[in-house]
C-alpha cells in the first residue's frame, strides 16, 4: 500500500507541474501531457497490468480535472499503457532513445484516439490545420519532456523498490 501512495504522490506532483507551471510555456494553449508520458514510462517499468492501472488513474484524473469528453483520456491512457506494458519485457529500460521514440508513438495514438472520438461525436474541425496548430506543437513538447519524465520515473521505481 505504501508503494501505491508513493506512486500516487509522484503522479500528483507531475500533474501539478503539468497544470501550474507548464501552461506558462504553452504555445497556442498546447502544453506537454506529462500524464501520458508517465503512463508510458510506468508501463515499461512495471508491465501491462500495472500500466493499465496507471493509465486508468491518470486518465481519470485528467478527465475529472479538465472537463472534456469524459472517458476519452481514460480509454486512451489505458490502451497506451497496455500496449507499452506488453513490450516491457522486450526492451532495455535505461536506453536514451526508448522514451523519445515511444513518446512519439504514444502521442500520435493519443491524438488520433481523441480526434476519432471527436469525429464520431459529430464535431467537425479542419484536420490539416488542426494537425499543424495542435498536433505538431504537442509532438515537440512530448519529445522534449519524454526523457526527463522517464528518468524521474526510473528514479521513483528504484526508490520504491528500495523502500520495500
Amino acid at each position: 500500500m505504501r508503494r501505491f501512495g508513493l506512486w500516487a504522490s509522484f503522479a500528483a506532483g507531475l500533474y501539478v507541474l503539468q497544470t501550474s507551471i507548464l501552461p506558462l510555456t504553452a504555445y497556442h494553449g498546447i502544453s506537454p501531457n506529462l500524464m501520458l508520458l508517465l503512463t508510458v514510462s510506468f508501463s515499461f517499468l512495471r508491465g501491462k497490468r500495472l500500466g493499465v492501472l496507471m493509465g486508468f488513474c491518470v486518465g481519470l484524473l485528467q478527465d475529472l480535472a479538465t472537463g472534456t469528453f469524459f472517458g476519452v483520456d481514460v480509454f486512451s491512457c489505458m490502451a497506451i499503457g497496455y500496449v507499452c506494458g506488453k513490450f516491457s519485457d522486450q526492451v532495455f529500460k535505461d536506453q536514451f532513445f526508448l522514451p523519445l521514440t515511444v513518446s512519439v508513438f504514444a502521442t500520435v495514438a493519443h491524438y488520433f484516439i481523441l480526434a476519432s472520438f471527436m469525429f464520431l461525436l459529430g464535431y467537425r474541425f479542419p484536420f490539416i490545420t488542426h494537425l499543424q496548430n495542435v498536433f505538431l506543437p504537442m509532438l515537440c513538447y512530448q519529445f522534449v519532456c519524454a526523457y526527463p519524465v522517464h528518468k524521474a520515473a526510473c528514479w521513483m521505481d528504484q526508490y520504491v523498490k528500495g523502500k520495500q
